[in-house]
């Protein structure tokens, strides 16, 4: 006998899918026409959940040798006071600086030019996506198992 996906196995995941894609598309076009407010978070907290939690698994432990040694602050001592160092007469002023050239060249900017945040949305939301299905399974199997059980 085939087995048959339940409903919510099927379409939840596929319509968080839909929802993140569907925000991704309206950032885009908003974000060209300078209408996109604090909706840019939208997407990013979307994919949030699951992607937090396996940041935990790729971030190193601290290691204990890598720390540094310096001062030790006693806590009823004044801290040390820093060094003062002057400037001399001919350093260059702020207005002697020169500016670094920050415009873009439009040519290089197109539709993939942010494609480095929408295809890491879209990563995390496909993460999210088989998270959210395992546990529906999951669910789903327990279901069955407890109605077996039962008679």
């Amino acid at each position: 006998m085939a087995r048959r996906w339940s409903k919510p196995e099927m379409w939840v995941p596929g319509g968080y899918l839909a929802l993140v894609l569907s925000m991704l598309v309206y950032m885009a076009i908003a974000s060209r026409t300078g209408d996109i407010g604090m909706f840019a978070a939208l997407p990013i907290l979307a994919t949030a959940p699951v992607s937090l939690l396996l940041l935990g698994a790729f971030i190193p432990t601290p290691d204990e040798s890598a720390w540094v040694e310096g001062p030790v602050y006693e806590g009823s001592q004044p801290p040390p006071e820093p060094p003062v160092e002057s400037v001399p007469d001919s350093a260059p002023l702020p207005s002697d600086w020169v500016a670094p050239d920050t415009s873009l060249d439009d040519s290089k900017l197109g539709l993939f030019g942010e494609f480095g945040l929408y295809g890491a949305v879209l990563v995390g939301a496909l993460v999210n996506a088989g998270a959210i299905w395992a546990l529906l399974r999951y669910v789903a199997r327990r279901a069955v198992a407890a109605a077996a059980a039962r008679g």
